[in-house]
């Protein structure tokens, strides 16, 4: 499975290759990074889309993970990547608007690793 996580934090990127190091070595997953929603417009032109799991921050610069959603979920029609907003804030207010756009899930910082897996094998 291919997964773009998609976050301007930059550290997220040691962070998931430490948390998915067993999968990410026995081939069962592939990551991606993003650092804005722009980057991964751009990225999603050139990955195969069969598979694409798309994990996303909300508050980012630019374009924010709501309007990446959003865009995302328009430019792919069918099938259209499975997409997990990711936020600081799990307030109703963003889960509905990540809900009423078309995410897949929403998660709350910090991520659960475990809770996370479990999603995943469920995809697959």
């Amino acid at each position: 499975m291919k997964i773009l996580v998609v976050d301007d934090e930059r550290d997220v990127k040691i962070l998931f290759q430490q948390q998915f190091r067993k999968e990410i070595r026995n081939g069962e997953l592939q990551f991606a990074f993003a650092y804005s929603g722009e980057e991964a417009v751009r990225i999603t032109e050139v990955m195969a889309q069969e598979e694409l799991f798309i994990l996303s921050d909300i508050n980012m610069p630019g374009m924010n993970g709501l309007e990446l959603l959003k865009t995302i979920k328009k430019k792919f029609v069918k099938p259209s990547p499975v997409m997990m907003i990711i936020s600081a804030y799990g307030d109703e207010e963003n889960r509905n608007r990540a809900k009423n756009l078309g995410a897949d899930d929403f998660l709350t910082k910090p991520v659960d690793f475990t809770l996370l897996k479990t999603k995943l094998k469920e995809l697959t």
